[in-house]
């Protein structure tokens, strides 16, 4: 099947196709949704080695998994929650070895998508990351929260269904953390009070894109190593 044939088909016919041995469906599906998926890991972890390996995990994840899809939410979604409970195993897992993953300037920059770095005015840099730093002292389940709702602008109802809870829980997170964030933000601006300052990343094309794995080999998209070049270490 050609490119061109495979980009008019549906997200769900791509995935149903992969399970029926289609070796190219896979590959369409992470071209279109690894760049989305690495912006939630990399402002979720706040490290870009641990948000490329939980991309390339979860998207392993999903290659072997496929099978168990049902077609109870989108397939985006689907692809979105085993990122977060990717996204969210490492970061317990850094904790429980008392890391931090956002402590230093040069690990705030790489969360700034390049044309940002460039070309923003530096009060927009400064607020962005302030942001960053103060979201990374969040509790694991609010912080996903609002990199979902507030960073990537995805609707309460499929934030809740990404992260497999209800509407309100992720209206209570999202509550929670802005009120944990806004304190620490209210130096910014002399409008700080106001939490759409949250949503300075909504609804914006992520400009990072996944980094390639290292050393990375051709393969074919029907070997699980070629789901990596949504997750190689940079």
């Amino acid at each position: 099947m050609d490119d061109a044939t495979l980009g008019d088909t549906s997200d769900q016919d791509l995935l149903a196709r992969h399970v029926a041995g289609d070796p190219d469906a896979f590959g369409e599906l992470v071209r279109r949704h690894r760049d989305r998926l690495w912006a939630v890991a990399l402002r979720t972890l706040g490290d870009r080695e641990e948000a490329a390996d939980a991309v390339q995990d979860a998207l392993v994840s999903a290659f072997r998994a496929a099978h168990t899809f049902r077609g109870q939410s989108a397939v985006t979604t689907w692809l979105h929650r085993i990122t977060v409970n990717a996204c969210l195993d490492r970061a317990r897992k850094a904790a429980s070895r008392k890391t931090s993953p956002v402590d230093d300037t040069e690990r705030l920059e790489q969360l700034l998508e390049p044309h940002e770095s460039a070309e923003a005015p530096a009060e927009r840099q400064d607020l962005h990351r302030e942001l960053l730093a103060a979201l990374a002292k969040l509790p694991l389940d609010q912080r996903a929260a609002l990199v979902l709702v507030d960073m990537q602008g995805y609707p309460v109802a499929e934030a809740a269904s990404v992260l497999d809870v209800p509407i309100g829980t992720v209206k209570s997170r999202c509550a929670r953390g802005r009120a944990r964030l806004l304190p620490m933000l209210t130096h910014l601006r002399g409008d700080a009070g106001d939490s759409t300052e949250l949503s300075m990343g909504r609804n914006r094309t992520p400009g990072a894109s996944v980094p390639p794995a290292s050393g990375q080999r051709d393969a074919g998209p029907s070997d699980p190593a070629a789901v990596k070049g949504g997750g190689g270490r940079a």
